[in-house]
């Protein structure tokens, strides 16, 4: 989960074979049943940290590494936050750290995971297995490594449905995999719940968000392996190198809109 760039260029061949095997996913690859999410959720945290060992860190860092990023492009002031596509709750705790005054509410179609979220995010916001429970209106929504669970044929009705409950100026962030960073490629191998993941491109990511009518940018991020963590400072220069573990596009939905 945690490749860094070692200043090596992509060849033709890597791409190729990167996007073959994201055809054998395609044809191989069965969803995996909320059924079976709920029976990963009491050992979620140990087959998520075996499935990272190469990172070198745990879970909690990569939640907390999300958050902080957000919160370096959120204003702090910020007063309804949506976690999409929460599992048990690792990011939301994160979330509301960094947005105290904000109510995060959390989305997981697996009842199993929402059981682990901690009392009190349960207390102060709404975690729901059914989205016609949650706000029709948020300023920030995260789908963090959730689209790559979703069947291709449904992303773009999903993120439309999504994003229609932004707020005016409200920003809708998608973070994924890096299909082209081989080390990501052997994590997700590795992950049990991760058995249906179709990963997609930042190109990809950023057209569905674009075809909603979001403004959108986005960074590589998630460079460096605990063991070269001193060298992590550089990586908000580094968000132009396609060999970020992960991604994140932003989409800001625009305030003359309508």
């Amino acid at each position: 989960m945690s490749l860094f760039c070692r200043g090596i260029r992509i060849t033709q061949s890597a791409v190729g074979d990167t996007r073959k095997l994201q055809v054998k996913q395609m044809r191989n690859k069965k969803a995996i049943s909320t059924a079976e999410f709920d029976s990963y959720a009491d050992q979620y945290e140990e087959l998520l940290a075996h499935s990272i060992k190469i990172s070198g860190e745990k879970p909690e860092y990569f939640a907390a590494y999300k958050a902080s990023y957000l919160a370096r492009l959120v204003p702090p002031d910020v007063e309804r936050v949506l976690d999409y596509g929460c599992g048990i709750g690792m990011l939301s705790t994160q979330l509301k750290l960094q947005f105290p005054n904000a109510q995060v509410d959390g989305f997981d179609p697996s009842p199993g995971s929402l059981a682990r979220v901690h009392p009190a995010l349960v207390a102060q916001g709404s975690f729901e297995s059914d989205p016609n429970s949650l706000s029709s209106t948020y300023d920030l929504i995260v789908m963090a490594n959730a689209l790559h669970h979703v069947k291709p044929e449904e992303r773009q009705n999903l993120v439309s449905d999504v994003a229609s409950r932004l707020a005016t100026d409200g920003r809708l962030v998608v973070f994924e995999h890096n299909p082209f960073n081989v080390l990501m490629q052997l994590a997700v191998a590795q992950c049990v719940f991760d058995e249906d993941a179709i990963l997609l491109r930042r190109k990809e990511s950023a057209h569905y968000l674009h075809s909603v009518g979001l403004n959108t940018t986005s960074d590589y991020i998630v460079f460096f392996p605990r063991w070269l963590r001193w060298l992590r400072r550089l990586e908000p220069h580094l968000y132009w190198c396609p060999l970020g573990a992960q991604y994140v596009v932003v989409g800001t939905r625009p305030s003359d809109e309508g």
